[in-house]
């Protein structure tokens, strides 16, 4: 019995008769292949292991085993692994110029007539307001003038009435600046001699007309004043005067001038004693 050989495909003598304890690998691969066809084999398994076992199964210590820490990459996992490239991602990527389409120039061409049309519309809307606004400074600007001319012809005094006429002329044009200045010759000596002093205080102006509107050359204003005289010989009762002037002013360059000048209301408010 003991002499007995194991049958062909009996692997439980060599099975027996295996060291319990671990064997170096040269030894384990070279004195007991059956010991390697067992550990590949599965537990509790007396059958034969099927053919090619050997060549399947891989051996402990084979260099096609894989080392520790490597991990097996999945098949195909080369071709899914990104390639690294020297280029930057955030490089700008040109695409071909595409002509505009029809559609698009249409929508172009419409949008800029509209944009003229509105332009257009714009202007005739503002040209009404910018031609008001220019006629309102005008005649604001011969309001003043006027203003100005009545306070200057009829304010003065003992000392200096004999140099009115010079001080209104920049006032006065054609004849009624030669008219104005023979009226002040006249009365000079007698207002000196009679200490007269006259304060003149416009109190409202207002323009009448002008012509023509889109570019006033000749314009008529209406200014409103009140007048206050006084002389040692009424014993400085002040003599009060309500008057309004109508003149006639025409343009010449950039100043306003009095061509004309008529009296409209006059009303003497002098006490009477």
């Amino acid at each position: 019995m003991e002499d007995q050989q194991p049958d062909p495909g009996d692997l439980s003598a060599y099975s027996a008769e295996a060291p319990k304890t671990p064997v170096g690998k040269a030894d384990r691969g070279k004195t007991h292949p059956a010991a390697s066809a067992d550990e590949t084999s599965p537990e509790g398994g007396d059958e034969p292991s099927p053919e090619g076992a050997d060549e399947a199964s891989p051996q402990v210590g084979d260099e096609a085993s894989p080392q520790v820490g490597d991990e097996a990459l999945p098949e195909g996992a080369d071709e899914a692994t990104p390639e690294t490239t020297d280029g930057n991602p955030d490089d700008v990527v040109l695409v071909p110029h595409r002509p505009a389409g029809r559609r698009l120039m249409l929508a172009a061409v419409v949008a800029a007539v509209l944009f003229v049309g509105s332009a257009g519309f714009a202007g005739a809307m503002v040209q009404p307001y910018l031609s008001e606004r220019a006629l309102v400074a005008t005649k604001l600007e011969i309001a003043q003038t006027a203003a100005e001319a009545i306070t200057t012809l009829w304010t003065y005094t003992p000392e200096d009435m004999a140099t009115l006429a010079d001080r209104a002329s920049r006032y006065l044009a054609g004849d009624f600046s030669e008219e104005y200045a023979r009226y002040i010759d006249a009365i000079v000596e007698p207002n000196k001699q009679a200490q007269v002093t006259n304060n003149t205080q416009v109190v409202g102006a207002a323009v009448e007309s002008v012509s023509p509107p889109d570019s006033p050359q000749q314009a008529t204003a209406i200014v409103y004043t009140n007048s206050v005289a006084t002389s040692p010989v009424t014993k400085n009762i002040p003599s009060l005067r309500y008057l309004s002037y109508r003149l006639t002013m025409e343009r010449d360059g950039s100043q306003w001038l009095i061509t004309r000048m008529s009296t409209v209301t006059s009303f003497d408010l002098t006490p009477q004693l």
